[in-house]
Formats: structure tokens, sequence, C-alpha cells
């Protein structure tokens, strides 16, 4: 979770190999517990079932384009669909750019070979300490005391 200004306020735990993120959110959170009564939740495609598992009325997901087929070469695809689409990815952009910016740590990127058990996550943690701690220094310069 990412505020507006790309400051990242939660990670969740981190898993190895290759999970899907909307089977990890029903391990994490299972539907039966009302975890997005009270807050906006935006999710991208990868989150398909979110509003029909979860109760809440501020669940907003992307609408899946139409796949073309034999029958049907030119399936519907409205403006209204595109330009709400775009609208919600204008606001979930912050969230992509503080990943990326964690990821300017290079331990994220490559393969993670350390055996101890829970680094993982303390890494994790730490790129994204730092990444804070670098966002609450852009745009302002340091002076030396001797200045």
């Amino acid at each position: 979770m990412a505020l507006p200004d790309k400051f990242i306020i939660f990670l969740g735990r981190t898993c190895s190999g290759h999970n899907h993120d909307y089977i990890m959110l029903k391990q994490e959170l299972p539907p039966a517990m009302d975890g997005f009564a009270d807050i906006n939740v935006r999710v991208d495609l990868g989150y398909l079932g979110i509003q029909t598992d979860y109760t809440g009325d501020r669940i907003d997901i992307p609408t899946k384009k139409p796949r073309k087929s034999t029958k049907n070469p030119t399936p519907p695809w409205s403006d209204e669909h595109k330009a709400a689409n775009t609208a919600l990815s204008q606001v979930r952009i912050f969230i992509e750019h503080a990943i990326g910016g964690m990821k300017r740590y290079n331990i994220l990127v490559h393969v993670f070979r350390n055996r101890k058990a829970g680094f993982e996550d303390a890494a994790i943690g730490i790129c994204a300490g730092l990444w804070n701690f670098a966002l609450s220094y852009s745009g302002t310069t340091l002076v030396s005391p001797t200045a």
C-alpha cells in the first residue's frame, strides 16, 4: 500500500516462487473477514473475482477487454470502458511508481539466494524504508554546517 506521494505505508509478506496475487490475498485476508468495508480498494486485473468474494462498495477493478474470436471479430469495447480504465490507472499509477522505486535496490531485482529464514521480508522492508527515506529528502537540498 502506498500514498499518492509514493510513500510506502504497508508491505505484505513475501512469498517465494510464482504466486498469484489474488490467491495470496485470500490466504492473508479470508473473504469471511470483512476487511474492505471502510476503505477504497483499487486493484488491477490480477484480482478478478474480488467484488464477488469480498464485501465493500468501494472496490474498483478495471473492465476486462473482450477477446476477439471467429464468431465475434469485433467485440464491443466502448469509449466509456476505456475512459473508466484510464481514470482508474491514473489513480493507481503511484503504487507502480513506488514499487519501481524500491526496485532501484538490486537485492529486489536479482535472484535472491539467501537461505536465512525471514531475511527476504527484512530485505524488502529495508528497501522500502530506504525508498521512503529518499522520498523525504527529494526536492530538498542539504546544507552543510560549515556553509
